[in-house]
């Protein structure tokens, strides 16, 4: 799957995704700046150290704009490749920097604010509690996927309904999405399943130019600070972009942190007896089991030193957070534990800097109300497979498994 740090051969990112924590121990190995190969045979660097990570975040030599890419100007990238799409999802927050990032930054976070998160919270219990009340009306003591059941709608549903997303565009939303994030696309797919996606979030932009509601893409609509009004174009791809991390990461964020607790008992007899918080382990799963395993892409206007390596100006540099979580430098010789004890927990899963994720606390709060319910109303819930027969899906950016098969009744611990 990888070549060994020391031959200098790059690291071939397997995109299988068939051993991620043995991909990120490898890219420590070889770091903490890694020659890394993408799918497709697209050379770029990885940071994979904490403290060189937080450095780069901020370092303003580094840049959004793809057309700074001297393999993207010399037409190596093609069109097609599988993740285009990510590495250049079109004019919003995600691709800009300095003034124009924090004009469309300003707008989201005038729209997206604090008390807007907060008064989500009972829509999400009430969401949970019908999904719960789903799962526990279905089969105990045979398997059931907790991914399909419960981690899957509880994000989409939420962020659907921020949006002002119509319900029956939820499950082309996420044939499209899984498209859009797998390496296994087909080259003559790409650009349909892009296209596609610009389709349907232009026409909520449009309806809810002529119809605005109480729904965060009206309020961005209507956003009147920090300079322009957005674009249609910039409305579109902030949508895009929202409505992906919106429910990707708090769907794995869900799936991993269950994961981790039903392999730990121990652990997780501790947070049911109250002597860990469910924020707890939330930071821990964030940082241990990180739901993001690398960003694509920055962009170098300059050579960038780091420490005796340089990224040459034109390279391209991804962030492996699937490394980072695990940097015995920044958490200890005990990084490669889940250990809900751990305190305290500074990871980035959210990023670091002027591009750090704004929706953060709605994934946390969403992970804060589910996980306490879900063991609450099965709290003999085990994994129905080994550990090891867990599988991710084909996606470099998104540590996401298939399914998660549970038994909601299981066998009675101790």
């Amino acid at each position: 799957m990888t070549c060994p740090a020391q031959s200098g051969a790059p690291i071939v990112l397997d995109p299988l995704v068939r051993d991620l924590a043995g991909e990120g121990a490898a890219l420590r190995e070889a770091g903490p700046l890694a020659r890394v190969e993408l799918p497709g045979g697209v050379p770029v660097w990885a940071v994979t150290h904490h403290a060189e990570a937080r450095q780069l975040m901020t370092d303003s030599r580094l840049v959004k704009d793809i057309q700074v890419w001297g393999a993207f100007r010399r037409g190596e990238i093609p069109a097609d490749w599988p993740l285009i799409g990510l590495a250049n999802p079109g004019r919003s927050m995600l691709t800009v920097d300095g003034a124009e990032h924090r004009r469309l930054r300003t707008k989201v976070a005038q729209a997206l604010t604090p008390r807007r998160v907060e008064r989500l919270r009972p829509g999400i219990e009430a969401i949970t509690g019908r999904l719960l009340d789903a799962l526990g009306a279905g089969p105990q003591d045979s398997p059931v996927d907790l991914k399909a059941g419960f981690a899957y709608p509880l994000p989409m549903g939420v962020i659907s309904e921020l949006m002002g997303i119509d319900t029956g565009d939820l499950p082309r939303l996420q044939e499209l999405y899984d498209k859009f994030f797998s390496t296994q696309t087909p080259p003559h797919e790409v650009l349909g399943v892009l296209g596609e996606l610009g389709g349907l979030f232009g026409k909520v932009v449009a309806e809810k130019k002529q119809n605005p509601g109480d729904d965060l893409t009206s309020a961005l609509i209507l956003a009147d600070e920090g300079g322009e009004p957005l674009t249609d174009e910039e409305l579109v791809n902030t949508l895009q972009l929202m409505i992906a991390a919106g429910h990707e990461t708090t769907i794995s964020l869900i799936v991993n942190a269950v994961r981790a607790l039903l392999g730990r008992p121990d652990q997780l007899k501790l947070v049911l007896d109250g002597e860990v918080s469910w924020d707890a382990v939330v930071e821990e799963t964030l940082r241990y089991d990180t739901p993001t395993s690398h960003v694509l892409i920055r962009f170098a206007t300059e050579d960038v030193q780091v420490g005796d390596t340089v990224i040459p100006q034109g390279d391209a540099l991804i962030t492996s957070y699937v490394a980072i979580g695990r940097d015995e430098k920044q958490h200890g010789p005990t990084a490669g534990e889940f250990d809900v004890t751990r305190s305290p927990v500074r990871h980035m899963a959210f990023g670091h800097g002027p591009h750090v994720c704004p929706g953060a606390p709605l994934s946390r709060l969403e992970a804060g109300v589910a996980l306490p319910a879900l063991f609450a109303r099965f709290p003999r819930m085990a994994l129905a497979v080994p550990d090891a027969e867990l599988r991710n899906k084909p996606a470099l950016t998104q540590n996401d498994l298939f399914e998660l098969p549970v038994l909601l009744n299981g066998p009675t611990q101790g």
